[in-house]
């Protein structure tokens, strides 16, 4: 047996086997959280050139805004935070849902779909300003996640110059102004596009999630939910993998959830089709579209301007689906594209927010992203700056001369 030295210090057996402990917050990320960290960051650079163009035309489009709000006496903040569709979310973050149906037409707050508001309500319980400027933040910074879905969508068909093309083009849509308002658009479009970019390279469970969140943000939330289940059935059925058959099956989760739900608490099971019926919405497979069209551009002699831009989006939307059928585009964004146009063009509700409703379907821009590309720079030049101009003009007058909602 081994002696100690006389004065050595007595060293407890535990202080030799016993390790420091690291606080979490100084332990270094795991492997697989850098891999993550450095495939976004790579990612993010590649988009760039796209982000930096959608940017640029947002903020012309928000510059022409401010000069024609200051010219009439408006605020800009008031008007892109809290006017119409962004009270209803507001009023729902604050107070939510009602309980019951009604009577009283355009009245009923279950009509608008909760994931918006749910954030809104959740990221100013932890920030400082209104619920106003969170709901702007948000619909800001998810355009911007939303214009990198779609170059990621674009870039992986065709190549990085036609998806940045395509990111300007969804930013320079005519009523564009709408990405920068405190409405659902953006937020919309981001999950709509990711999940689309998902189910093009193969992430199956992704593209189921971010299925169900759309379906929760928007009535048009079918369109992404049937994309990734038509798609996902066909892959499960081909190569007998369970990633796209759970993707199928959860996909419309979110928005059947949503409809389920308002139907319980109204106490009928064809709640949420009665609440649209209040806002004057039944789909009428689009004999109501129709009629409209012929009105406006055969016998009303002094049609409105905002309704002839609103009748040419959708004529215009219409021969673009035309060509992305001949363009043979991937099933999940003619699937997508497909429904989305068929729950707009087949309602017989408002007509004037129709052109709003089709800003998600960046898929339709496709076609002209790629002849954008093709031809030569003086045409793409005046097909890019034409596009810009006239959706910073629209977007003002839609918020500043057009009487209505946007």
């Amino acid at each position: 047996m081994r002696s100690r030295a006389p004065g050595s210090p007595t060293v407890p057996p535990s202080a030799i086997t016993a390790r420091p402990t690291v606080p979490a917050s100084r332990r270094p990320p795991s492997p697989a959280a850098v891999r993550v960290r450095e495939r976004t960051a790579r990612s993010l650079r590649y988009a760039a050139p796209a982000l930096v163009g959608y940017l640029t035309v947002r903020l012309f489009g928000l510059l022409v805004l401010a000069r024609w709000a200051h010219l009439k006496g408006h605020g800009v903040w008031p008007t892109l935070a809290t006017s119409w569709d962004s009270n209803w979310y507001l009023g729902i973050a604050d107070h939510g849902y009602q309980d019951s149906l009604g009577t009283t037409y355009n009245s009923n707050n279950l009509a608008f779909f909760p994931l918006y508001p749910v954030l809104i309500k959740a990221v100013a319980g932890v920030t400082p300003g209104s619920r106003a400027s969170v709901g702007l933040v948000l619909a800001v910074g998810f355009s911007l996640v939303a214009a990198w879905g779609v170059f990621a969508v674009g870039a992986h068909l065709h190549g990085r110059r036609a998806g940045t093309a395509l990111a300007v083009l969804w930013g320079a849509a005519p009523v564009a102004v709408v990405q920068w308002m405190g409405y659902t658009e953006s937020l919309f479009t981001a999950l709509a596009a990711w999940a689309l970019y998902a189910v093009l390279t193969g992430r199956w469970y992704a593209a189921g999630a971010l299925a169900v969140l759309a379906g929760l943000t928007r009535p048009t939330g079918i369109a992404v939910a049937a994309a990734v289940t038509v798609t996902g059935l066909l892959a499960a059925a081909r190569t007998r993998r369970a990633a796209p058959l759970a993707a199928a099956c959860a996909a419309p989760l979110g928005w059947l959830g949503y409809v389920a739900w308002v139907g319980a608490r109204i106490g009928r099971w064809d709640g949420y089709f009665a609440v649209q019926r209040l806002w004057r919405n039944a789909w009428d497979g689009g004999a109501g579209t129709l009629r409209e069209l012929r009105h406006l551009l055969a016998y009303d002699r002094n049609p409105q301007l905002f309704l002839v831009a609103v009748s040419a989006v959708l004529v215009l939307s219409a021969a673009a689906y035309v060509l992305c059928l001949a363009e043979r585009q991937p099933l999940a964004l003619l699937v997508f594209s497909g429904v989305l146009l068929l729950v707009v063009l087949g309602s017989g509700g408002v007509y004037f927010p129709r052109a709003r409703f089709l800003v998600p379907g960046f898929p339709l821009l496709l076609p002209l992203a790629l002849a954008v590309c093709r031809a030569r720079r003086v045409v793409a030049g005046l097909v890019l700056g034409g596009a810009v101009l006239t959706s910073a003009w629209l977007g003002a007058y839609m918020l500043l001369v057009w009487p209505g909602p946007p």
